[in-house]
């Protein structure tokens, strides 16, 4: 799974710890929920942080919602949840990785 880089040319706000926006980490970075969708630094700029692609979960038992403990990030129109490193949403019967 590859992110798109999209810039987000007009993107003011500085993300941090104290922003007060959910921060995921996502591999090598973290990615901040703001304004529906995910924003990381990119070499002094924001971009939008958005898998291509569709990457089923395999496997992946555990059924996420308002109660289940892990942290619920939203995206677009649809809540993710991070779990084990990475987001989940729920697409169909499975859940995918974002």
């Amino acid at each position: 799974m590859t992110a798109l880089h999209h810039e987000h040319p007009t993107h003011e706000h500085i993300h941090g710890p104290d922003c007060g926006h959910s921060a995921v980490s996502h591999g090598d970075h973290v990615d901040y929920a703001h304004d529906g969708h995910l924003h990381r630094e990119h070499s002094g700029h924001w971009d939008e942080c958005e898998p291509s692609g569709h990457v089923s979960h395999q496997g992946h038992e555990h059924w996420h919602g308002p109660e289940c403990g892990h942290t619920a990030v939203p995206h677009g129109d649809h809540l993710d949840y991070v779990h084990d490193g990475h987001r989940h949403a729920a697409h169909e019967d499975h859940w995918d990785d974002h």
